[in-house]
């Protein structure tokens, strides 16, 4: 993990961003079992994460793109289980190429760094049910099911709730 950063998008690689981002969710069959395909369309925005979320990615020692997130404040656009005192984040994606390097554990932990920074309480997130070996790491890194926030964003698609306290 030592030859990767994490740092905010800039906005030349923003195409890049949402290409790695769709690349990674495909890699994950992550359209099966109810998914719509538009969601893809999301996904590959980085734009608008970028302009309206905090955009980062995770890059190695070349800067080549190896990752990315998206840090949601409560009440904004990209929010979906946060409360008040809380920080979301979403669309964790490791390219396909990159992974069992430490790169999603280093994002993840930049975002707990920022959600403490800010004055945060807790970091939530939602995972999708049949996606067991990213609930494991979640679980790893500390944390906990939040049950009562589980929802269904589309028919046949069931998220779990994740928070942990920073």
């Amino acid at each position: 993990m030592s030859d990767v950063s994490i740092r905010s998008a800039r906005p030349d690689e923003l195409a890049a961003v949402g290409a790695l981002t769709l690349r990674a969710y495909q890699a994950d069959d992550y359209f099966a079992n109810g998914v719509p395909s538009s969601y893809g369309a999301s996904l590959a925005d980085a734009r608008s994460r970028y302009e309206q979320a905090e955009l980062l990615v995770a890059v190695d020692a070349g800067d080549r793109l190896l990752g990315t997130v998206t840090i949601a404040q409560v009440g904004t656009r990209y929010t979906e289980i946060c409360r008040a005192g809380e920080l979301e984040f979403r669309m964790l994606a490791v390219d396909p190429g990159a992974r069992r390097r430490g790169v999603g554990e280093a994002l993840i932990m930049a975002v707990l760094d920022r959600a403490r920074e800010a004055g945060h309480c807790a970091v939530v997130l939602g995972c999708q049910e049949r996606l067991p070996a990213l609930r494991r790491m979640y679980e790893r890194l500390g944390f906990q099911r939040a049950p009562e926030r589980d929802w269904d964003p589309v028919p046949d698609v069931h998220l779990l709730a994740y928070s942990i306290a920073v």
